[in-house]
């Protein structure tokens, strides 16, 4: 199954990693690594996720990651990363919506 990120989760995870990058920039690069390693694990498990709270929606699903959710949808023949967001912050549903 293919991982294919949304160009908003892109800009996400830019925006977190340039955010944490300003304090350690060694740090930031950790945090992407990690962060990719993270979602290629969904690659072999893809419901190993739980269910978006705010959806309720089986296919919309999050990895917690440090504070932060990645939130993917499953679909029949790839995995697309909707967005990042740190924990403490409200989901805009339209971030997520299909």
């Amino acid at each position: 199954m293919n991982i294919i990120w949304s160009p908003f989760a892109i800009d996400r995870t830019t925006e977190i990693a340039e955010y944490i990058a300003q304090d350690n920039p060694a740090a930031a690069t950790k945090w992407i690594e990690t962060l990719f390693d993270k979602v290629q694990s969904v690659k072999s498990s893809p419901k190993s996720g739980r269910v978006v709270p705010e959806t309720n929606r089986e296919d919309i699903r999050e990895l917690i990651y440090g504070n932060y959710r990645i939130i993917y949808r499953v679909e029949k023949i790839k995995i697309s990363v909707l967005t990042v967001r740190h924990s403490k912050q409200i989901l805009p549903i339209e971030e997520i919506q299909a």
